[in-house]
């Protein structure tokens, strides 16, 4: 497969590969939802299974390819302020103070720049303020912090010490209702990204939480569409006349956890039960897909594979790496603006995979 994806003018090439899988120290455990702060930091939340040790939010320094740097880990699972059971969403504001939901106490905890815990707010319940299952979070310039109230099928929006401010959706399949929501972002404009998890698709709101567009529809892709999933965006449809397999069908979601929106308003999108990342343009077409192209291992991975002869004796064994390249299960995905690039939590691979969008891309001629 190629590492650089060309489609509708626009040039995406993979760079490295981030973490490896850790209980704890330099690595993840089952990211869940991610957020960048400021000069490349990213702060990754982690819903990990190590009898409960899994779950913190690690703060990492990206960089470029072999550069990456664990920074701090703090919201670690037990008991009292600055701990967490089920950590899930999590936010930066223009302070650099982040913001991590607990989908357990219903509670969104506050950190300075230091990951030293400042605060927390949040009540279980229904009502306005109220909290169920709160997912994903993000940060308004005005210092206000959105929050996806999952179990209640809406959003809400309080000031940086939890004094309630608004509210929007309910459950449903209509236009600005959810279903189990999930991840949330904004474009430069202020209006609003949800991906609606059980509804298979992309809403984008008004700043003021008023309905604007709808992005994909429902659909899964059985495998033989990965040899072409780079280009194409959904499962490959039948052809009536001759039963044989054409071309997927466009604009196709299963279960997408995350969204995030570059300066160009292009809309990056996890499509989780799908396994790959999918691209659409400000309007909402399909442009391309991004399936995962990790050929060299991170920093971290290579570490763990060096320090450990047997682990590196079974993956020559091994037939083929290439699955190990692909994404699995992604959850979350954000675009840095400093940079250029996509980064993805590749959820089941504990690993971050990051591509960059290319604008000043150029190819030889080859005269023939």
């Amino acid at each position: 497969m190629p590492l650089t994806t060309v489609a509708r003018g626009r040039v995406y090439d993979w760079s490295h590969a981030v973490g490896r899988g850790a209980a704890s120290g330099t690595g993840f455990n089952y990211p869940q939802t991610m957020c960048l702060g400021k000069h490349g930091v990213a702060y990754v939340a982690n819903r990990g299974n190590e009898n409960n040790f899994g779950m913190r939010v690690n703060a990492v320094k990206i960089g470029g390819p072999g550069e990456e740097e664990l920074l701090a880990e703090f919201f670690k699972w037990g008991e009292g302020e600055g701990r967490s059971t089920w950590p899930f969403g999590v936010a930066v504001d223009g302070q650099d103070h982040v913001y991590v939901s607990d989908e357990w106490h219903n509670t969104i905890s506050v950190f300075d720049t230091s990951s030293k815990f400042i605060r927390k707010w949040g009540n279980a319940g229904s009502g306005d303020g109220e909290l169920s299952h709160p997912a994903g979070l993000v940060c308004e310039k005005n210092g206000n912090v959105i929050v996806v109230d999952s179990g209640n099928n809406r959003l809400q929006v309080f000031t940086g010490d939890g004094k309630f401010v608004a509210k929007c959706g309910k459950a449903g399949s209509g236009d600005g209702e959810f279903n189990q929501p999930w991840g949330i972002t904004l474009d430069q404009a202020g209006n609003i990204y949800v991906a609606d998890w059980k509804n298979h698709r992309v809403q984008k709101l008004s700043p003021q939480g008023k309905f604007l567009m709808k992005i994909g529809e429902y659909g899964t892709i059985p495998a033989p569409v990965e040899a072409y999933a780079v280009t194409y965006m959904g499962p490959w449809i039948s052809n009536s006349n001759s039963g044989t397999l054409g071309y997927p069908k466009a604009g196709l979601l299963n279960h997408p956890t995350d969204v995030a929106v570059d300066p160009d308003g292009d809309i990056y999108v996890s499509d989780w039960g799908n396994h790959r990342v999918c691209i659409f343009d400000s309007e909402g077409s399909p442009i391309a897909s991004l399936i995962g192209d990790a050929e060299v291992m991170s920093k971290w991975g290579q570490q763990s594979i060096d320090a450990n002869p047997d682990m590196m004796k079974a993956r020559r064994r091994v037939r083929s790496l290439e699955p190990q390249f692909r994404f699995c299960f992604p959850t979350a995905v954000d675009f840095d603006p400093e940079t250029d690039r996509i980064i993805v939590a590749d959820g089941q691979r504990n690993r971050l995979q990051i591509y960059r969008k290319v604008r000043d891309y150029t190819d030889f001629q080859a005269n023939l």
